[in-house]
């Protein structure tokens, strides 16, 4: 882990030709610096414009300057912020003179890293700002906005005073050996432990929704050669992304598109058509629609609305869900055959056209309400746990359950205390009540420089 006791600079805007751009300085030689700049050090929180000078003298530029001094800034460190004009030149200079004056390029993530150290936030809100950046749809962005407020935190903090309370009592019988865990107190753990247990599996089941937030609702476009799925993909998209030909076989690789529908954000995925006659080069792309399909949040299975119900591969008709799948019947526009087969009786439908773009309105609202289906209600919050969470979650639980167990089984108490410590430790490790500088280090070299 770098230094807390460098002042730190980076540049907070995108490298490029802009109208502003923003230098971030935080650090102990913070005041100094400003001074240095402008004679004196101005009240916190005020803009100043001014002449930047370098080093020697030289006007650089006409910046404003804005000092927050620490705590009450976003590091917990004195801090300063120069606007300058966003010619990448005039702000590598200020950056170079910067360094001059006894600054260091900060690492990726050190100004959230700092705030974390200095208590200006937990772990799971520091995540939130990188979650904030990247938000691709009005829930994720809900999501980040919730979690940067302390929402997952809140939460942990309730998990953790109920354990501690557990462990409490738990642990008065290991400091008294003598006195034996009494029949009634073995209830009331046995009720805490469940309610620990619930909690934490609640928490836990919105890991999914958290990844269609984050990384968007995985949609596999599905079936047989010419039923129309790459026109459908460009209709969604609402520009050609795919060629369309009424030769079978025209899509060899699935295609990849990402589009905003409503609050959400969407990966659409155009695969190769399951053609039973398939060539070598075909069967290999039938292939990788077959993988799309087993990690597809919602399949559409496009069919040809014209024609008979087609047979599909075996290996296909075993891995579709109607809870996840979506049965399209395309060409409206033509006379249609209804789909007569019980097979498909479970399987919502959707009659589309993508000649007079008949049902693609009600398509798209069936896959904002499919992408909605999956949020898991926590009282006011809005929470999706990441992978990270997940983690630590799943071994807290893993404890709970093995603590559940040990006390049904009357093993040693020290036992059940030792399990129920680690989960006390996993729960901390969402909130950052941990030293591991590996790890956070590991973390918050993901965000970007300047952040």
């Amino acid at each position: 882990m770098a230094s807390t006791l460098d002042t730190i600079v980076a540049l907070a805007t995108p490298n490029g030709t802009s109208a502003i751009a923003l230098l971030r300085i935080s650090g102990p030689d913070t005041a100094r610096i400003t001074a240095e700049l402008i004679g004196e050090v101005p009240s916190p929180r005020t803009v100043q414009r001014a002449d930047y000078r370098d080093a020697t003298g030289k006007l650089l530029d006409d910046v404003l300057l804005t000092f927050f001094k620490g705590p009450a800034s976003y590091t917990g460190e004195d801090t300063l912020e120069i606007a300058g004009h966003g010619n990448p030149y005039i702000a590598q200079r200020i950056l170079e003179d910067l360094l001059v004056r006894g600054c260091r390029s900060a690492e990726a993530g050190e100004f959230t890293q700092r705030a974390f150290l200095n208590g200006r936030m937990d772990l799971s809100q520091a995540e939130a700002v990188m979650d904030l950046i990247h938000a691709r749809g009005e829930r994720a962005l809900a999501l980040a906005n919730q979690q940067l407020r302390g929402s997952l935190g809140r939460h942990m903090h309730v998990l953790i005073e109920d354990l501690l309370a557990l462990l409490a009592r738990i642990e008065a019988y290991i400091d008294f050996p003598e006195e034996d865990l009494p029949q009634e107190d073995q209830k009331w753990v046995s009720k805490a432990l469940k309610e620990l247990e619930s909690k934490t599996d609640k928490l836990l089941s919105t890991n999914h929704y958290g990844n269609i937030l984050r990384d968007g609702l995985k949609v596999v476009i599905l079936g047989v050669p010419n039923a129309g799925k790459s026109s459908l993909l460009n209709a969604l998209v609402g520009r050609e992304r795919a060629l369309v030909s009424d030769q079978p076989g025209t899509t060899r690789d699935y295609i990849e598109e990402r589009i905003l529908l409503g609050d959400y954000a969407l990966r659409l995925i155009d695969t190769a058509g399951l053609n039973p006659a398939a060539a070598e080069l075909e069967r290999l792309g039938i292939e990788k629609s077959i993988e799309c399909m087993e990690a597809a949040d919602i399949v559409l299975l496009v069919v040809d609305g014209s024609l008979p119900m087609p047979t599909l591969p075996e290996v296909v008709l075993k891995k579709l869900d109607p809870k996840t799948t979506l049965l399209i019947t395309n060409k409206s526009d033509l006379p249609t055959k209804p789909v007569v087969d019980a097979d498909w009786a479970a399987y919502d439908r959707i009659s589309t056209s993508m000649v007079t773009s008949d049902g693609l309105e009600q398509l798209r609202l069936a896959l904002q309400n499919r992408a909605a289906s999956f949020h898991v209600e926590l009282g006011d919050d809005l929470i999706a746990v990441n992978a990270r969470h997940a983690d630590a979650l799943s071994r807290a639980k893993l404890g709970l359950e093995t603590a559940k167990h040990q006390l049904l089984d009357s093993e040693p108490i020290e036992l059940l205390a030792s399990e129920l410590r680690g989960a006390l430790a996993a729960y901390g490790e969402i909130a950052g009540k941990i030293d591991n500088e590996r790890m956070l280090d590991h973390l918050f070299a993901t965000f970007c420089i300047g952040k």
